[in-house]
């Protein structure tokens, strides 16, 4: 009988702690989780970015407990400091996070499918098409500097997003963040809609043989120095951006520092994206996260994503109007800066049509040509409102 009572006791609070759950904003706490269930699933489950979306979901459960030791919480007048917005502070806020992970990409990207066929490099411009058109619609709704941060969400390159929305001081910073990193993540769900509704069955079977050429290590090792003067030159902003890009392509080429290009590419890539999935979850608060603008934000987002996807496959296509060797336009599509995630799509869906159809080096070369586009079309950005 005790033993019964006891259990009674004990569900009757917990029917009351559940009741008190859904009360006033509590309820936004409880949809936070969810959002964080279901990052860490598609991290597990689905195998989407797990480096990115496995500490973005998890720190997303951090930061939505009860007056959570995570993050900053006010204490009376005192401001009890957590771990995560102090690694938000240090590299956040100061873009250090997002620059230091551009030596690692830099160091994972080999430029030779573009130096060997300079003309995917058109491609990659071209899929740049919708962070501007998603600035024009943006900007119906924003201040100009948040209408071209969210933009830049199109660019499907995180930190470039984040160093611009930072420069920008942009007030939506979190939520661009994470729209930028979650599409980046779900390009193997949002590209093949997009690019079979533009193509026929007969466009995504076109061949396109892969005719390699020995790019000598002088080429090599000077192709990111001439990008960086000349994006220097071009976009004086982008310096940063690219030029950490370009140092990270430099130590792979270079031939002296192995050991110091595989530390880039593995220990300290994964490194970096860890504590940037834990700082951007830092900012994924239910009381900030969870309004009318981050849900608009999330919507231009994809809608630049979408929008840089097709200009990419249109250009193709516009291309081979006019040309006698036709590309197969489904590599316009990795134009996208989500390296090398994008290419493998394009290749992948190119098998599907026809088992011997291989496009990889193709797409990835349009993909490599994006990285730097994005980048320098970030730079414009900063260019043009940095006054």
């Amino acid at each position: 009988m005790v033993a019964l009572l006891q259990n009674k006791a004990s569900l009757s609070l917990l029917y009351k702690y559940i009741v008190e759950l859904f009360q006033g904003d509590n309820w936004k706490m409880i949809v936070m989780w969810l959002i964080g269930g279901i990052l860490i699933y598609l991290a597990i489950k689905k195998q989407m970015e797990p480096t990115l979306l496995l500490p973005m979901g998890f720190g997303t459960l951090l930061v939505n407990l009860p007056h959570s030791g995570a993050i900053d919480q006010l204490v009376g007048t005192t401001v009890e400091h957590g771990p995560l917005t102090t690694l938000f502070n240090a590299g956040i806020s100061n873009e250090l996070f997002p620059l230091i992970l551009f030596i690692g990409i830099g160091a994972m990207i080999d430029f030779g499918p573009i130096l060997t066929n300079p003309k995917l490099m058109i491609f990659g411009a071209a899929a740049q098409f919708g962070i501007f058109f998603t600035f024009c619609l943006a900007s119906i709704f924003f201040d100009l500097p948040d209408a071209a941060s969210i933009g830049i969400i199109g660019a499907a390159d995180g930190p470039t997003a984040i160093v611009v929305a930072q420069k920008l001081n942009s007030q939506y910073l979190p939520a661009i963040m994470v729209a930028a990193y979650s599409y980046m993540a779900l390009v193997p769900i949002i590209q093949p809609p997009v690019i079979k509704l533009l193509t026929t069955k007969e466009e995504r079977r076109i061949r396109m043989p892969y005719e390699g050429k020995t790019i000598s290590k002088r080429t090599r090792i000077l192709f990111p120095i001439v990008i960086t003067l000349v994006a220097g030159l071009v976009a004086p902003s982008s310096v940063a951006l690219v030029g950490f890009l370009m140092f990270g392509n430099l130590i792979r080429e270079c031939g002296v520092l192995d050991s110091l290009s595989d530390t880039a590419q593995n220990v300290l890539a994964n490194l970096i994206t860890i504590f940037l999935g834990l700082t951007i979850a830092s900012q994924m608060v239910a009381s900030k996260f969870l309004v009318p603008e981050t849900l608009l934000i999330l919507g231009l987002g994809l809608f630049a994503f979408i929008f840089d996807t097709a200009g990419g496959v249109l250009f193709a296509k516009l291309l081979n109007l006019f040309s006698k060797k036709k590309v197969n336009p489904m590599i316009g599509a990795a134009g996208i800066s989500a390296f090398p995630m994008s290419g493998r799509v394009v290749h992948k869906l190119g098998l599907e049509e026809d088992p011997q159809n291989f496009l990889l080096m193709h797409s990835i070369g349009v993909n490599v040509s994006g990285q730097i586009a994005s980048v320098i079309a970030g730079g414009l950005v900063l260019n043009f409102f940095m006054r």
